[in-house]
């Protein structure tokens, strides 16, 4: 009867451990990969041409352990600015999570705030007033917390709908 029980013991503190190693550092166990980023035409708002800014990518992972239910969260800021502008949030991956050495799908992701104005969208890209931005991409897994794995900027130029 001890044996079995020190048996039952062990195996009730083993098997927590059994599908899961060392959480992964997202700073070091995930790559962003085939970033482009640009100003996307929303087309006419209220009778104005509207710009926002937009990032393209996707997520590898470099670790030796596959990372269930991966979200990105995605912030927008101007250049000169700490303030959030716009933001985004992406389901990467469901409970099957993303396999050591897998790349994720190619992941878009578009501020609702950007710039409108009457002139030419490359003209307004080109107007001495209009402010760049950046855009930082943040991670996470399971029940683990956001990191940042990325920072970027907004490259100016026109990307179409």
């Amino acid at each position: 009867m001890r044996a079995s029980f020190s048996l039952a013991l062990l195996l009730a503190c083993a098997l927590p451990l059994a599908g899961c190693g060392k959480p992964v550092d997202l700073s070091a166990g995930l790559q962003v990969e085939d970033v482009s980023t640009g100003w996307l035409d929303t087309g006419m708002q209220s009778g104005q041409n509207k710009l926002v800014p937009s990032i393209t990518f996707k997520f590898k992972n470099v670790s030796d352990q596959p990372l269930p239910v991966l979200q990105a969260n995605v912030l927008f800021r101007r250049a000169t600015e700490d303030a959030e502008w716009g933001s985004g949030f992406v389901t990467v991956t469901n409970s099957e999570g993303l396999a050591p050495g897998a790349t994720s799908q190619e992941l878009v992701v578009n501020s609702q705030l950007g710039y409108t104005g009457t002139e030419p969208r490359q003209q307004m890209l080109a107007n001495s007033q209009f402010v760049d931005a950046r855009v930082q991409l943040f991670a996470k897994y399971a029940s683990t917390q956001w990191v940042k794995v990325g920072e970027f900027p907004v490259t100016r130029r026109l990307i179409a709908q």
